[in-house]
């Protein structure tokens, strides 16, 4: 079966003044949708893969056809990614984590306003494209990682719990260069209810 775009899980306009609509709209039904295209483009061309789904493809990059491997990288990682980072923000939400995810936090980092700040600070200082990640290992030892382009934690053996998109199409019409502050609005619509789910499942 042919990937397809997920559900939007709210309206282009529902994290404003965070996030604008018009970001929102071409975020999700060009860049988003365009990954989804190219990555079900890439495997018409070796059909015995259509059955794998996109995390069991990412996992085994190593075993794609090298003719497709970097589409399924860039297009897959894209397409994982942004499902994600979808589902973790929301209109209406809590202003901090809470639960066993709050406990870990603070455990891992001593303190929420720490973990933002270096969160925040593995965000800023990606260099061009990328993501920032909040991340826990088969151990349940909890990090924060920064990635290339659409690289994904799983790449690793990693298990991705939170994720930044920082690619300029996700903040330039509204921020224009300024990252900084899309990092700091962006914290406004953090969707700490489904990070504390996914979390709970993958830990």
């Amino acid at each position: 079966m042919a990937f397809e775009l997920p559900k939007l899980p709210y309206s282009y306009d529902a994290l404003e003044p965070y996030i604008d609509a018009r970001t929102m709209e071409i975020h999700y039904s060009k860049h988003h949708a365009g990954y989804v295209n190219n990555l079900n483009s890439a495997l018409e061309k070796h059909p015995e893969l259509k059955n794998k789904n996109v995390e069991d493809l990412l996992k085994d990059l190593d075993n794609i056809p090298n003719d497709i491997r970097t589409s399924v990288r860039n297009n897959g990682g894209g397409h994982y990614n942004h499902s994600i980072f979808w589902t973790i923000m929301g209109p209406k939400v809590e202003e901090k984590p809470f639960g066993k995810l709050a406990e870990k936090i603070d455990k891992t980092f001593g303190s929420f306003k720490n973990f933002k700040e270096e969160f925040s600070k593995a965000a800023v200082s990606r260099f061009g494209s990328g993501w920032a990640w909040l991340v826990t290992d088969d151990f349940g030892n909890m990090s924060i990682i920064s990635t290339p382009n659409q690289d994904n934690p799983i790449f690793f053996g990693l298990k991705p719990i939170l994720g930044l998109d920082v690619w300029e199409h996700a903040y330039y019409l509204k921020y224009q260069n300024r990252r900084i502050e899309y990092i700091e609005a962006w914290w406004n619509v953090v969707n700490w209810k489904e990070v504390e789910n996914r979390f709970e499942k993958l830990a």
